[in-house]
């Protein structure tokens, strides 16, 4: 890639942030929408579950193979071709005529999703090639996020009142479409000098594993935990994992690069990831549910609940990235560690529902925590690594956030279905006592999950920040360098032969 002026940079970073803008804000405006969703459609939880989780397993089995093929094929190319595709989806969503087609189109729309943040991230790590001006660029990405969790439940809520919920979708278009002409104007092509080749069977793998895992969590409660369904779905998951790992280890390129893991960082990040986003998919599902259907709010006035969240995101996210590029991710990885696990303690022990000052407390502790977070992930996980590895780096991170979002999903969502038979009120009329009462008593243990989630965050912020994490980042760099398949250096690979 060419070297850019200081304001083509910019530029570049804008129209990168225009997809981070539209996807994150069709999930969080998603949410709001959801207990309209379901009373016109006729769905049951489970099935708002699949409106969300049908997307994020779908953009996560597709996000490393859009790394890996914007590499070789160009990322301006695969950028554009997914900011269409992701575009042409959210119009047919608006459309759909029945719960089905709206799953089947949130899938549609994933496809476009895989080739954007990722590939995003890649263009702005081979942009933006200074570390500090890095970290400060991937701050901005991150304020991207907390802007569209600030506006999403406010533009969720006056569209579905004022509109209806398919009207959700229509915001994606003319943001989508000015992506694309203003792509095609100022961003250049980039890609890797020695891309990886495709990987068939493991994306297939990759697929078969989240899948099947997330199917037998969402399913469960109607089906049971030991129907055979489930039992075989389970197993499905376990032989597709197992057989994911043999076979990525034998492979010279493989899909998923087990060299990225021998970074102490680079891993510490990716299960971070996945405990934040799961963290951060029930927080929104459960209060969704719990505002709408138990305290009977509209969606308006549900959303302006969830803006304290959302707003502490929005002013957390930049602060975060001027942390990391000054004094580097411990930090605002403890401070997130401890926010998000004492907001969920508050809900558990504490009964934050209770009272409106402990629920507006708990959403504040939420949002500091969820907006400290991401910078740290995406700096840590594309910092030390060769740059031609770049998309499939930052594919990476991106899986794993997606990754934790459908388990966040799937796993409160049916934790609450299994323990709250009474909480399904009818959105917009305020649910009985008892109905409260239930709901709370289920999303108790929801809660000890989510506070759980900011315990892994602040240990791995500690464990993974230090001297040593440090020269293993360094160690997985010269794997690289010196190439081999799978982590194994170019001598051990001729030794063994």
């Amino acid at each position: 890639m060419p070297e850019l002026s200081p304001r083509r940079r910019m530029l570049v970073l804008a129209i990168c942030c225009m997809s981070l803008l539209i996807v994150s804000l069709d999930n969080t405006v998603l949410n709001v929408a959801l207990p309209s969703m379901r009373s016109d459609l006729h769905a049951s939880v489970s099935g708002m579950q699949w409106t969300i989780d049908a997307y994020t397993l779908v953009l996560a089995a597709l996000l490393m193979l859009a790394g890996s093929t914007a590499d070789r094929v160009g990322r301006k190319r695969t950028f554009q071709t997914g900011l269409v595709i992701f575009t042409v989806g959210s119009a047919l969503c608006s459309v759909a005529p029945s719960l089905g087609a709206l799953v089947g189109f949130r899938m549609v729309q994933a496809i476009g999703g895989s080739m954007l943040n990722p590939v995003a991230m890649s263009i702005i790590t081979n942009t933006f090639t200074e570390p500090r001006e890095r970290a400060r660029a991937i701050g901005v990405w991150g304020g991207v996020v907390g802007i569209s969790m600030a506006a999403g439940p406010i533009v969720g809520g006056v569209l579905v009142e004022s509109i209806g919920w398919r009207s959700i979708f229509w915001i994606n278009l003319p943001v989508g479409l000015a992506a694309v002409a203003l792509t095609a104007r100022f961003v250049p092509e980039s890609r890797a000098p020695k891309p990886r080749r495709p990987d068939p069977i493991g994306q297939l793998l990759v697929i078969a594993v989240l899948g099947s895992l997330t199917y037998a969590i969402i399913e469960a409660p109607g089906h049971g935990w030991t129907s055979p369904l489930i039992t075989v779905c389970a197993v499905i998951a376990v032989a597709g994992l197992i057989a994911l790992i043999h076979y990525e280890r034998r492979r010279t390129e493989p899909l998923i690069d087990v060299r990225f893991f021998h970074s102490a960082p680079f891993s510490g990040a990716t299960v971070i990831a996945v405990s934040a986003f799961a963290a951060l998919g029930g927080f929104l599902f459960m209060n969704t549910l719990y505002l709408q259907d138990i305290r009977g709010l509209s969606a308006l006035q549900a959303g302006l609940w969830m803006l304290p969240m959302a707003f502490m995101c929005f002013v957390c996210a930049p602060l975060s990235g001027r942390l990391v590029g000054h004094g580097g991710p411990r930090l605002p990885l403890l401070l997130a560690g401890v926010t998000i696990g004492a907001s969920g303690v508050l809900f558990a022990v504490f009964d934050a529902q209770s009272t409106n000052a402990l629920l507006l407390t708990g959403y504040l502790l939420f949002g500091i925590g969820f907006g400290l977070v991401n910078a740290p992930i995406t700096n840590t996980a594309v910092s030390g690594m060769p740059r031609s590895q770049a998309g499939v780096a930052s594919a990476v991170a991106s899986t794993s956030r997606q990754v934790g979002q459908s388990l966040g999903v799937a796993v409160i969502g049916a934790v609450l279905a299994a323990g709250a038979a009474g909480m399904s009120g009818a959105a917009g009329h305020k649910a009985s006592a008892a109905a409260a009462a239930a709901f709370v008593d289920a999303a108790r243990p929801a809660w000890w999950i989510i506070a759980g989630c900011g315990a892994v965050i602040l240990l791995l912020g500690a464990l993974t920040t230090g001297r040593w994490a440090q020269a293993t980042t360094r160690h997985a760099a010269k794997l690289f360098e010196e190439g081999g398949p799978t982590g194994q250096t170019s001598a051990s690979s001729s030794a063994r032969a």
